[in-house]
């Protein structure tokens, strides 16, 4: 039984006490949140303790800490458990600067410690399909990729403020999609930005829509594109076409009941957002990280997944600001 500790109890922290409490093989022990109200709200549902951040680092009841604190949380946090021998299930981005999060993988290393980067798309049951039929040569070789990302509506500007910008907050997951699907690393990067959806998140200094081209030394071709809006609900849907066919993962709607009619045909909404779209994944990411801390497996994705996902949002903010595709390393 693995015995975990929570750090920050807000919407994303919610989801995870939430799947622990569907799990055999581990339990939630304590959470910590900056926010009273927040801690026992999290308390009175799951049954744990609320202790303080720095009793949770340290606590010798506790084997495995997850950090869905805010961002700029995060890098003292890591260096903390890690000096602590605490297994760390992080949220993405591990930092807002791709230094910064090379610095924790460092320690983290350093330390031994077990460490999971949560990219939960990639614990997706639909993606992860595709990319095991890819692997298995269902289309030949991938030769192009395309990935499609559009949420609803836009974040609140006060999470604009500190998010660290669309391609760091919102596009860093399809940076890890690209390279779980494709099996490489890109090399250059090229990326075009807007702002199209709200003229005040410009004014915030970020942009709401972009679109993204990366080339892997193969020759292999990806596109992603994000919209903050959606008018049609939450977007995500990914195509891989190959040199013996095509791999496709369509929305996922609320229900399969389709209406026909003299106007034609209608079928149901999208799923609300990725709370809704995700729930499978959160679930599956969370169980992994379990399973391999009691097997004494290295957890995927790792810490150099999250380093090199944020090394290719900053190098897509710097193709942006300057107009110029960007050579790469991520890894």
């Amino acid at each position: 039984m693995i015995s975990i500790g929570l750090l920050g109890c807000g919407r994303i922290g919610q989801v995870h006490a939430g799947s622990i409490a569907r799990m055999e093989n581990a339990r939630l022990v304590a959470v910590a949140d900056a926010l009273p109200e927040a801690a026992q709200q999290l308390c009175n549902s799951s049954g744990a303790e609320i202790r303080t951040a720095d009793d949770i680092i340290g606590a010798s009841d506790i084997d495995a800490v997850i950090v869905a604190t805010p961002t700029t949380l995060h890098y003292d946090q890591i260096h903390a458990l890690a000096s602590a021998g605490k297994a760390i299930f992080c949220e993405k981005p591990i930092d807002l600067s791709s230094d910064r999060a090379a610095e924790c993988m460092a320690i983290v290393t350093k330390a031994g410690v077990p460490f999971m980067t949560a990219f939960n798309r990639r614990f997706d049951p639909h993606f992860a399909h595709l990319q095991a039929q890819l692997a298995d040569g269902a289309i030949g070789d991938a030769e192009l990729l395309v990935i499609t990302s559009r949420d609803p509506s836009p974040p609140p500007l006060s999470y604009i403020r500190q998010s660290g910008g669309l391609f760091r907050d919102m596009m860093i997951h399809d940076f890890d999609m690209a390279r779980f699907i494709l099996g490489e690393d890109p090399v250059e990067i090229y990326a075009a930005g807007a702002c199209l959806v709200d003229p005040d998140i410009g004014a915030n200094g970020d942009i709401d829509s972009a679109m993204v081209t990366l080339k892997t030394a193969s020759g292999k071709l990806c596109q992603i594109n994000n919209s903050r809006r959606a008018t049609y609900g939450y977007d995500q849907r990914v195509e891989v076409h190959g040199s013996k066919g095509m791999l496709q993962v369509s929305n996922q709607v609320e229900n399969l009941v389709t209406r026909a009619g003299p106007a034609g045909f209608a079928s149901a909404p999208n799923q609300l957002f990725f709370l809704e779209r995700y729930e499978a994944a959160y679930l599956a990411e969370l169980s992994s990280f379990v399973d391999c801390l009691n097997a004494g497996t290295a957890p995927l994705p790792s810490i150099a997944d999250g380093v090199a996902a944020q090394r290719m949002a900053d190098a897509a903010a710097l193709s942006f600001s300057t107009g110029k595709p960007v050579k790469l390393t991520v890894s």
